[in-house]
């Protein structure tokens, strides 16, 4: 037995240790870590538990017959983050650059189904050569059933890509079918097509970093939600993000216990968001001024930044925030907001996070590029996504709100189960101004004093239409609130709804508008 025992040690070893120590070597001259080193990082210390570190490929021909390296390329397994179990693969760019192949493939199966019938969120860190060319249709069947997985899995557990190399061709899919994906400047990039095809076909010079790189990822597609700088610094948010996380769709995310008193006043909000509705704001300091601590994760802050999206507690209790942005394109809705506030929502929904909505829209986006590119079609999937959330729902307008906008960031006509706003709300068709322009416009243009009369029903309209009580004298507004009293009222709501059901009708699936 200890000779067998030595033996298997030695085995284990070898495969821990990867090719060689110049293979290691060569990784770091990249400013890259190996695979182990980055599961250490992203797991609990010591609580690594590993499936199939002995496992080799059994390939012949163009020489892999000679070349069988233990794990094949990739790490799996599980262990905690914060004390939660977490599964991870991990692609070792020492072994055949990371490439796909049979072997390498069933092991990221097995680790997915894994996942799925504990209920444990799944981290895929990557840093790998795509298929393995050598092995040729097995390696492709391979991505088939990871594409498989992601998209059973989707809205049962968390999934979480970290771009942590190249990630070209067919293998690209997979992170775009996870819920989150992380990459880090200049190591990583993601693209269908590499730069020498570009070239070929279209002969545009273009860098693998300028066409799929992180900042264009999170900035311009929107493939990616969080650029980092190092590895160290994205593992250690994919940690705090995993601890906003339930680890599956039939549990309630975690909570924590807060200092932050839950009835505490926010006299600062009274100064943030000014009367005039055409003056700017960042709504990310009304954020900081309601939630616990101060402290919120956004989603996406790089990209459709006049919509932001984010992660935060109240009391403890972890909810997902969406809020137009005036100081981004003044909040309006356009085709990326859109979809960044739709994806989201339906995230939050399907992992039984409550919603909070804070409104100052002053509607859609106008222009020939927008209605050319579809925002009809676009822009209702945040409006499809609200209307099928069951989770608990509140809407705040902090000041403005017009038209189909206004409709769409979940008014109670469309299913919130609170709606709220500040004493200075204005909620209307459009602007005054605009209002009296249309309707008064015969009578505005045969006066002798054209701008008086447009000034005088421009006020008309607002005493009789746009009043901060209009609303809630019909009952689409529950209450007008004293915007120091936020955050004590979304927390006595959301502990209102927290045992909130929902019945929804029988069906496979809806069928979201694209």
């Amino acid at each position: 037995m200890q000779r067998q025992l030595n033996e298997l040690s030695q085995l284990k070893e070898a495969a821990r240790g990867g090719p060689s120590e110049r293979a290691t070597e060569v990784q770091h001259e990249k400013g890259k870590l190996t695979a182990r080193e980055r599961i250490d990082l992203l797991l609990d210390k010591g609580s690594f538990n590993e499936v199939e570190p002995l496992r080799r490929h059994r390939a012949s021909g163009f020489g892999l017959e000679s070349k069988k390296p233990y794990t094949d390329g990739v790490v799996t397994g599980w262990g905690t983050v914060h004390g939660r179990t977490v599964f991870v693969y991990a692609h070792d760019f020492r072994i055949f650059g990371g490439a796909l192949g049979e072997a390498h493939a069933q092991k990221i199966h097995k680790v997915m189904d894994l996942a799925e019938a504990a209920g444990a969120p799944l981290v895929s860190l990557n840093d790998g050569a795509g298929a393995r060319i050598q092995e040729g249709v097995l390696a492709l069947a391979g991505y088939g059933g990871i594409f498989r997985r992601n998209t059973r899995s989707s809205g049962v557990i968390p999934q979480i890509s970290v771009m942590l190399g190249p990630c070209a061709g067919g293998a690209a899919y997979s992170p775009a079918l996870t819920d989150f994906v992380f990459m880090v400047r200049d190591t990583s990039q993601m693209f269908i097509t590499g730069p020498d095809v570009v070239r070929a076909v279209t002969g545009e010079e273009i860098t693998q970093n300028e066409l799929g790189g992180a900042d264009v990822h999170a900035s311009v597609s929107g493939v990616a939600h969080f650029p980092y700088d190092d590895e160290e610094t994205c593992l250690e948010d994919v940690r705090f993000l995993l601890s906003l996380l339930p680890s599956n769709n039939r549990e309630l995310p975690p909570v924590v216990r807060t200092d932050d008193p839950a009835d505490r006043t926010t006299e600062a909000l009274l100064d943030i968001v000014p009367t005039e509705s055409g003056r700017s704001y960042d709504v990310r300091a009304v954020i900081e001024e309601i939630v616990d601590d101060g402290e919120y994760f956004e989603v996406h802050p790089a990209w459709a930044t006049n919509l932001v999206c984010a992660l935060t507690r109240l009391d403890g209790q972890v909810v997902g925030i969406v809020a137009n942005n005036p100081g981004s394109m003044a909040g309006v809705l356009d085709i990326e907001a859109s979809e960044k506030g739709a994806r989201f929502v339906q995230w939050c929904d399907a992992f039984n996070v409550p919603l909070v909505t804070l409104v100052d829209v002053p509607g859609f986006l106008p222009g020939v590029d927008q209605e050319h590119n579809g925002i009809i079609r676009r822009g209702a999937k945040l409006l499809y996504a609200y209307c099928n959330a069951t989770v608990p729902r509140i809407s705040l307008v902090l000041r403005k709100a017009y038209g189909g906008a206004y409709i769409v960031m979940d008014s109670r006509s469309i299913g919130a189960d609170l709606a709220l706003a500040w004493p200075g709300n204005e909620i209307a068709v459009m602007g005054a101004e605009g209002a009296a322009n249309v309707i008064f416009r015969r009578e505005i243009a045969a006066a002798d004093d054209p701008e008086a009369v447009r000034q005088q029903k421009i006020k008309e309209y607002k005493a009789e239409l746009m009043h901060p009580y209009y609303a809630a004298e019909r009952g689409l507004v529950d209450d007008v609130i004293d915007p120091r009293d936020t955050r004590k009222i979304l927390i006595r709501s959301l502990a209102m709804l927290h045992a909130k059901h929902a019945d929804v009708p029988c069906r496979k699936h809806g069928n979201p508008p694209q």
